[in-house]
């Protein structure tokens, strides 16, 4: 008899250790099917900002601008639609939904024989975008308390490899297989977002009764943004005072107070303006839509200088008997993007060590102080970046301390929503929050676009920046995230983080 306990003992520890296994590895599926995604996007917009300098080149267009901006006007415009469908049919299925359509209009663009028809894939790629919302809000619904909360924390972790190996991935793809390698990848890393999605993430059954589509408040939001986007895109062509001009900006900003008014109206509205209305939400939601348009919107001014090339030709001189004079007609840096990629090394591990720090920090002090600090320095180092931006050596020094203001910003803005509404608000204040940080980064980005465009030079067909045009655009990126400043200096004291977990 005492040789039969061993015996039998062995066998149930050996199935528990498989059932153990076993567990935690359809745990470490689901994590990865919902990590994947949530992160994709940030690769993305690292991979399509540094190609559409080739993009541009390739295609000979003075319209690149709307090679990000297309995306940026669908995903931000649909977003709040996809977080209704998410509460009517489930996240698992509209996660599917998006990522199809996603998948589809990436192989469009990456296929596109055409400027205009890589466009329309770009555009339908859009679709994707509000993948990360429901990535996170997901998570609770698909695993247990205690592994929720660590699934979260690595999902947000996720983004140290994108930030450490999406340039180099970038700057492989884009050196040897061109800018249709690079959308064929993305084409690729959606097609596996896909299959976890797919084959590896179980259902999620919460359905919200109540929850009901604001048709005219989405189409007034959309149909808004797009229509002063797009005038405001298109002013330096047409002209500033051109009737069409006029019509769009004038027209996409009565559509938005539309859309404002009708918040007041309709039975479900998107966003709920009795919580705007209070003082600790409105200011932290337009600071942190200030601060982050600036640091995510004007990121485009830097990929642009690095990876334009740098053009300078003889022009004849009049009367001059033959001689010429040299002009310039494009003041890129002309670096590849693997170079480009090295170059950033410093401010990436800057914005990782500053983001991990800070997170930390903010537990035990008032998280008004170093948010304050990162805008700040963020305006600083645009506007150091203004006049130091002609050689790696000048641009990694100049960018020191926008990337330290860059950490605290991303490291600290959620942090602030959770301590301006209450628990059960937090959901609907993260999502009016996103939404104000993609309409400001829109906005931004465009912006940034006019701004390069008063100093351009057209050279066979493909707009090309002067130096002046980048560095008015990194001081309109240092008053944008002064503002920024300024608006969280009117943040009231809330209550901090480690007292609400308490």
């Amino acid at each position: 008899m005492t040789s039969s306990a061993p015996s039998t003992a062995a066998p149930r520890a050996g199935a528990d250790g498989d059932a153990g296994a076993a567990r935690g590895a359809r745990y470490a599926l689901i994590v990865l099917a919902l990590l994947w995604p949530a992160q994709l996007l940030s690769l993305i917009g690292m991979l399509t900002g540094n190609a559409q300098a080739k993009v541009a080149l390739h295609f000979h267009t003075t319209q690149i601008q709307w090679f990000l901006l297309s995306s940026a006007l669908v995903g931000t415009a649909i977003a709040p639609f996809v977080i209704k469908a998410a509460d009517l049919y489930g996240k698992h299925q509209v996660m599917i939904v998006i990522t199809v359509l996603g998948l589809i209009g990436d192989v469009i663009a990456a296929a596109a024989p055409s400027y205009g028809v890589m466009l329309a894939g770009r555009a339908i790629a859009g679709f994707y975008a509000p993948i990360a919302a429901l990535a996170y809000a997901a998570v609770r619904e698909v695993l247990p308390p205690k592994k929720a909360v660590a699934a979260s924390s690595i999902m947000g972790s996720g983004i140290a490899l994108v930030a450490l190996g999406g340039p180099f991935l970038t700057g492989w793809l884009l050196d040897s297989f061109g800018f249709r390698g690079v959308l064929w990848a993305m084409a690729t890393a959606t097609a596996i977002s896909l299959v976890l999605l797919v084959g590896f993430l179980p259902g999620t059954d919460y359905r919200d009764p109540e929850a009901r589509m604001d048709w005219i408040g989405g189409t007034l939001l959309g149909g808004g943004l797009a229509a002063l986007t797009f005038g405001i895109g298109k002013g330096t062509e047409w002209g500033w005072t051109n009737a069409s001009t006029l019509g769009f900006i004038i027209g996409g900003l009565i559509a938005l107070v539309l859309f404002v008014i009708s918040q007041n109206v309709v039975k479900h509205p998107f966003v709920h303006l009795a919580m705007l209305k209070r003082r600790p939400v409105w200011t932290v939601v337009m600071a942190t839509a200030l601060t982050g348009g600036a640091v995510f919107g004007a990121a485009v001014i830097s990929q642009l200088l690095a990876l334009y090339p740098k053009v300078v030709v003889p022009y004849p001189i009049p009367g001059g008997n033959g001689a010429t004079t040299m002009v310039h007609m494009s003041d890129g840096l002309g670096w590849s993007a693997t170079h480009n990629a090295i170059v950033g090394i410093p401010a990436s591990i800057t914005i990782l060590a500053l983001g991990f720090g800070t997170g930390i920090a903010v537990r035990k002090i008032d998280s008004r102080l170093p948010y304050r600090l990162g805008a700040l320095l963020v305006a600083i180092g645009f506007a150091l970046q203004a006049s130091f931006h002609h050689n790696a050596t000048q641009l990694i020094a100049a960018s020191f301390g926008y990337a330290l203001g860059f950490g605290m910003i991303v490291a600290v803005g959620p942090v602030l929503v959770i301590e301006a509404v209450a628990p059960e608000e937090q959901a609907l204040a993260s999502g009016v929050q996103n939404m104000a940080m993609g309409v400001v980064t829109t906005l931004v980005t465009t912006l940034c676009y006019v701004v390069l465009s008063h100093h351009q030079m057209v050279l066979q067909g493909t707009a090309l920046y002067l130096d002046q045009g980048y560095k008015d655009a990194f001081y309109f990126g240092a008053a944008v995230a002064a503002v920024g400043l300024l608006a969280a200096l009117l943040i009231p004291r809330l209550k901090r983080v480690s007292e609400l977990q308490g």
